[in-house]
């Protein structure tokens, strides 16, 4: 997909398809106003006839116009001091919708000329592009008929009211593009089935993602090397099943070596039955998902390498499958971490917390900056915060604000949530330093308690994606999510 910013009037430029908006009660934008004046009024008779009234939602498709354009998708804006960044989102999306119905190659949106109050145009054309992209996005699927044709549209541009507002705009466009094509590698990893990504494919696709950057160093430790750093934590969880453990380590330097790193620690579990603790059959298809934190390390690695950002980034993803089997880790057995702490599993289950302890353990030889880990961890989070806010967890104030306002500019929000020492004395144990769990009071919450114990001296920062990384029910599959917040932190981080 190209992407382009237009300064040209809607008048004079030619495209196959413009997109324009009409707000409540019929009141044209002003880009409507400009073009319906070289189509023949079409737009204003739409309002007249009310066939089109400005609500939110509404789209009409105007097809065989002559001028500058052979078709105009003309949208229902809604209340003009309402229209803001989540609505011009939403407007975009239906305008694609529309579009894809439509043998269009091109086409330009107009829907930012008139001013939206929280997007400038950096913010538009970044979004333009996510939402572009999200509808043009096809599942890896494994299909062998009825597959979704490929869109037509292969180019898509932006209308700016002014020359000054090209930069800005290029830039937003620059960084979308960066954010999409690692929103893409997360999903596609994702959604693979199980069979597929196991944890010797997510290791072949982290050497493959080094193939194509130079700027991009991947190492990959077996089972025997994680024995020998002490990961008997992360080890515990992979003993019931055949595939082998990988334990993955990504390294940029878009900075002196120098320069302390900003390490991403995310969750690989390629496929969580429970382990002994097993989980009830209903959904447990969706458990493919649980190495979304691992996929959003590589999405992120992704974006980072597309922009060539000037920072160090480190990713870090330990990767396993969590199966029964003879020799699984049992509830009530003793592991010891890389840390050299002692935990007691009392839920097989509560896998992810016992690969990111080692992880987070491991991460320390980088002397990072920051560390901040990523999972789908707990459903509590999930019954805490639903699907739209991914839970935000920190031991540090200024960092966890500066997580929790990037996911505000990406549209990719986070909560912050409370950790403390209430909360983590509920992992006490008899017979080790701590427990793995805690009870089902504040379970999101507990979790983080126990990754905390692995961080002192750390800038850390947990965020739990169980509820935001993927979608169940008929649009089953992987979000991207929490790929822009991620991103837009690197890109401001000072």
């Amino acid at each position: 997909m190209e992407f382009f910013v237009s300064t040209a009037s809607p008048s004079r430029q030619r495209t196959d398809c413009a997109i324009v908006g009409v707000y409540d009660k019929g009141v044209l934008s002003t880009a409507a106003e400009e073009l319906d004046a070289r189509i023949g009024g079409r737009i204003a008779k739409l309002v007249k006839r009310g066939d089109l009234r400005g609500k939110s939602g509404d789209a009409v498709l105007l097809a065989d116009l002559s001028g500058p354009c052979e078709r105009v998708i003309v949208l229902g804006l809604g209340t003009r001091s309402a229209f803001k960044r989540k609505q011009y989102r939403k407007a975009l999306a239906s305008a694609l919708s529309v579009l894809s119905k439509t043998g269009a190659r091109d086409a330009v949106s107009y829907l930012g000329l008139d001013e939206i109050a929280d997007a400038d145009a950096y913010a538009q054309a970044r979004a333009a592009v996510e939402v572009v992209a999200a509808s043009q996005y096809r599942i890896p699927d494994h299909k062998t008929t009825n597959k979704r044709p490929k869109p037509a549209l292969t180019k898509f541009g932006l209308a700016v009211g002014s020359r000054g507002d090209k930069n800005q705009a290029e830039r937003g466009l620059t960084h979308g593009q960066g954010i999409v094509a690692g929103m893409a590698l997360m999903r596609d990893l994702a959604n693979q089935p199980a069979n597929v990504c196991t944890p010797t494919y997510l290791a072949r696709a982290a050497k493959n993602l080094a193939k194509d950057y130079k700027k991009l160093n991947v190492r990959v430790l077996n089972e025997a090397e994680c024995k020998r750093l002490g990961m008997g934590s992360f080890l515990s969880v992979t003993e019931g099943t055949e595939q082998p453990a990988a334990f993955i380590v990504f390294e940029y330097y878009g900075a002196p070596r120098s320069q302390a790193p900003t390490v991403l620690v995310g969750k690989g579990v390629t496929f969580d039955t429970g382990g002994i603790s097993l989980k009830p059959p209903a959904a447990m298809d969706e458990m493919k998902f649980d190495m979304s934190g691992a996929a959003s390390v590589f999405g992120t690695m992704k974006a980072v390498l597309e922009l060539q950002l000037p920072i160090n980034v480190v990713g870090v993803v330990p990767a396993c499958e969590n199966m029964p089997g003879g020799r699984s880790t049992k509830p009530g057995d003793i592991v010891k971490s890389m840390s050299g702490q002692t935990i007691e599993v009392l839920n097989t289950d509560a896998e992810g917390r016992l690969i990111l302890c080692d992880a987070i353990t491991y991460s320390r030889r980088f002397k990072p900056d920051v560390v901040i880990d990523l999972a789908t961890l707990t459903g509590a989070c999930v019954i805490a915060l639903g699907s739209h806010l991914s839970g935000l967890f920190s031991n540090d104030d200024a960092l966890a604000a500066a997580l929790k306002a990037a996911g505000e500019r990406a549209d990719d929000r986070a909560w912050h949530m409370p950790i403390g020492e209430e909360y983590a004395e509920q992992l006490k144990s008899n017979f080790a330093d701590f427990a793995n769990v805690a009870g089902r009071e504040g379970g999101a919450i507990t979790a983080a308690c126990f990754l905390s114990k692995f961080t002192e001296g750390l800038r850390w920062a947990h965020l739990d994606i169980a509820g935001t990384a993927y979608q169940s029910g008929a649009n089953k599959g992987s979000t991207g999510r929490p790929v822009p917040l991620l991103v837009d932190y690197l890109i401001n981080k000072k």
